[in-house]
């Protein structure tokens, strides 16, 4: 967006240096959009009708996650395809909510050790002494697991040592009632949204039950969803439509950190599903994630509508042609913003011709000459060979929506720009003026 509405507004101030007004300029770029719109369905190379073919949504999303991780794009192209296929509605148009998907960064390692799993991963510690069970049921309590206090303020009177030890003897009885209530309903997790006292603790380890203390609402109700549980705001036991199911859950130290892993092993018994990245620094791990989060937001997109317009810039080289074969036809002045509009689009190709370390004079020469011939509208720029291929035939795409929504940002953004009456200029920051330079004595 920023590229080519940059590229807009700096072949817009030529057209105002020869002495085109910028109502002319507005009205040639929008009739140059009317046509880009007017084309691009016609330049779709492949559609993918179905979301989850695994191996067509990976291929169709590998260049998305290319542009910032080159080299990991099959492994983390692969990652994000399955945990989104694990969390697509099973039946029905397909159907993909980016939230039911998390990245969890753990420094240490590489990126080539980058998994995924079905259900989550917390980054913390088990409460008591139980750090594993496998095919449990599992109790999600909305409150901490403590003794209620009452709400009005009460004054015990104890009158001697035998007062004191019934008066603790009836709390512990009422923990461990409600505790091996739990208990009794087959549960070997509960999950807590607030405090652990020691005394529950104490019988939760008693009943060899695995407890673990969630205190995010938001992580709460994504682990009501990975195991298909609903949190209960009493501290009783639940019934069995409250209770959840999990595979497994176990506490394993990864890099000297110690995290829960919440497994399912089966599709349809989770809607959520965790990436694990691994890398050697914060920032390394930064970049993969946000890689992983254009893959993921891709998914989306492609759900929403399935075709793939070929990449590498050859769109944009085959929209620059077919403008520039507009703006001869058109009369009047706003061939000039046509013409103009269609060079903008060499700001692509041009840009990736650069960034690959070769000149990007002789690149443009070579990609317009490619596309002068029939059949050629899926020529592109290859960054290795540094030669003109054919996109669609190298399965590089981009997202047809995607470049719909971003051609109409930034011509948007151009436009409300030109149509500004005022000239725009950079006023230095407020403060105190500096010294002048020199003067008397120097």
């Amino acid at each position: 967006v920023i590229s080519f509405a940059g590229e807009l507004l700096k072949q817009a101030e030529d057209l105002i240096r020869q002495g085109l007004h910028t109502s002319e300029i507005v009205s040639g770029f929008q009739r140059a959009y009317d046509k880009t719109l007017e084309l691009l369905p016609g330049m779709v190379c492949k559609s993918l009708d179905n979301p989850r073919d695994r191996d067509a949504l990976q291929a169709a999303i590998k260049s998305v996650i290319s542009t910032k991780q080159y080299g990991y794009e099959d492994l983390l192209s692969g990652l994000v395809t399955d945990a989104a296929m694990t969390t697509m509605t099973p039946t029905g148009r397909a159907r993909f909510i980016p939230d039911s998907l998390r990245i969890a960064k753990i420094r240490g390692g590489s990126v080539n050790q980058c998994t995924y799993l079905k259900g989550m991963v917390v980054s913390k510690d088990a409460e008591g002494v139980v750090k594993a069970v496998k095919n449990a049921k599992v109790v999600v309590f909305g409150c901490g697991i403590e003794t209620a206090a009452t709400e009005a303020k009460g004054t015990v009177l104890l009158k001697n040592a035998d007062d004191l030890l019934n008066y603790n003897k009836s709390e512990e009885k009422a923990m461990e009632e409600a505790i091996s209530g739990i208990a009794q309903t087959g549960a070997k997790l509960v999950i807590s949204h607030g405090a652990v006292s020691e005394m529950a603790l104490h019988y939760l380890d008693k009943y060899g039950i695995m407890c673990v203390k969630i205190m995010s609402k938001f992580d709460l109700r994504r682990i009501c969803g990975a195991m298909g549980a609903t949190a209960i705001i009493r501290l009783a036991p639940p019934t069995p439509e409250e209770m959840g199911e999990i595979s497994s859950v176990e506490v394993v130290e990864v890099a000297g950190r110690k995290v829960i892993k919440f497994v399912q092993e089966q599709n349809e018994d989770t809607t959520t599903a965790t990436i694990i990245v691994r890398a050697s620094t914060e920032n390394v791990a930064n970049d993969v994630e946000r890689a992983l989060d254009d893959g993921i937001h891709s998914v989306r997109a492609l759900c929403v509508d399935g075709r793939l317009l070929p990449g590498a810039g050859a769109t944009e080289l085959e929209l620059s042609k077919q403008l520039k074969a507009f703006a001869v036809d058109v009369k009047g002045l706003d061939q000039y913003g046509i013409r103009k509009f269609a060079e903008s689009f060499d700001v692509v190709p041009r840009t990736l011709a650069e960034n690959s370390g070769c000149d990007p004079s002789s690149s443009m020469h070579k990609l317009h000459a490619s596309h002068e011939a029939e059949g050629t509208a899926t020529v592109g720029f290859d960054i290795e060979e540094m030669e003109p291929i054919d996109a669609a035939k190298a399965e590089i795409y981009d997202i047809y929506i995607s470049k719909v929504n971003a051609l109409r940002l930034s011509v948007d953004a151009a436009i409300t720009v030109l149509k500004v009456a005022q000239s725009v200029m950079a006023e230095p920051a407020g403060g105190p003026k500096p010294p002048p330079q020199g003067g008397r004595g120097a």
